[in-house]
């Protein structure tokens, strides 16, 4: 599992998400004695789940796979590259009107 897996977990099983910072910081004892000391018992408790469903899909799977969802790759056309790229030389900070209407003239999304 992964830090980000980890601190998502945590917020699923027990109500407290931990971001990966948080979980680095407290694998290299760099978070206050408080916060260390509320973040040891959720993580001991996790980590018997943890090892005690070892080799099996568990919530633990399906909790860590809900924070790998990431965005789809945005491929551009070597045409509208070029065309974009075109535009930038000529106007390198275009006003929102510019865009939309680039991105119109394009057939592409505003985003």
């Amino acid at each position: 599992f992964t830090q980000a897996d980890v601190g998502l977990a945590l917020g699923t099983l027990y109500g407290n998400v931990f971001s990966q910072t948080t979980i680095c910081r407290f694998e290299a004892l760099q978070l206050s004695f408080k916060n260390m000391c509320k973040l040891k018992p959720l993580l001991q408790k996790w980590l018997q789940e943890a090892d005690s469903t070892t080799g099996s899909p568990t919530n633990m799977d399906k909790i860590a796979a809900q924070g790998r969802k990431r965005k789809k790759r945005t491929s551009i056309e070597v045409a509208i590259k070029v065309a974009l790229e075109d535009h930038f030389a000529k106007q390198p900070k275009p006003s929102a009107p510019e865009i939309t209407g680039l991105a119109n003239q394009l057939g592409l999304d505003k985003e």
